[in-house]
């Protein structure tokens, strides 16, 4: 099989995929041994014949997917009239803590927000699959440490935390204001003091109330 012929293959895998598909699940398309770094070359020659066009290959946390460019979202949306999920502020800041600081537990959260965390909070941001618990601190009660999972990566179209946008400082108040690229993960906020609904970030004023006390963990990509 020459090159041309395995980027058929890889193009077909990919087009047809639910799910974004990792490296090593695409060596198992070809009948000979092809290593990571092969994969990886073909990978990256198959994203350039994409290259302006209206879709295009993307390298995610758990693999690589087709999907939509940017400049397309106001034509696919004429096809998809329906409102993104709306999530309160309260998720969104919640999500953002987790992002920039994990990982933390529900007390630290509530630290840095000002106001205790409803378990709904927490719940929901299981539930959609963007954080998890990953252990216990060894403090009283040893209460559980929140981390964001590759779904959350995926799903804000980052290939690791380090990806995330850096926390940028308010002229005015000189707090920290971190963003998440909302947008990307087709949501909004639905509070009124949120951020409009076509706003392509988060902002809020909270992470840096508390020291980091973990260091940020790195999720491992499966490229």
């Amino acid at each position: 099989m020459n090159t041309q012929e395995a980027k058929i293959v890889l193009e077909a895998a990919l087009l047809t995929a639910e799910q974004p598909l990792a490296v090593s699940q695409l060596r198992k398309l070809f009948p000979e041994e092809l290593d990571d770094e092969t994969v990886r070359v073909l990978l990256e020659d198959l994203r350039r014949d994409w290259a302006g066009r209206g879709v295009e290959l993307v390298p995610l946390a758990s693999g690589w997917r087709f999907q939509s460019t940017t400049a397309m979202t106001p034509y696919l949306d004429r096809l998809h009239p329906e409102k993104p999920p709306k999530y309160s502020r309260a998720i969104l800041e919640t999500l953002a803590i987790v992002a920039y600081r994990q990982p933390v537990t529900r007390g630290d959260i509530e630290e840095i927000r000002g106001v205790s965390v409803s378990s709904p909070v927490i719940k929901t941001l299981e539930e959609r699959g963007w954080i998890e618990a990953i252990g216990h601190r060894e403090a009283p009660g040893r209460p559980a440490l929140f981390a964001t999972t590759p779904a959350f990566l995926d799903d804000f179209g980052l290939r690791s935390l380090q990806e995330l946008p850096p926390i940028g400082v308010d002229s005015d108040t000189g707090a920290a204001k971190p963003e998440l690229p909302l947008s990307g993960a087709g949501i909004t906020a639905a509070s009124a003091s949120a951020a409009p609904a076509d706003a392509p970030v988060l902002q809020t004023d909270l992470i840096d109330a508390i020291p980091a006390t973990e260091a940020l963990t790195e999720t491992n990509s499966s490229l």
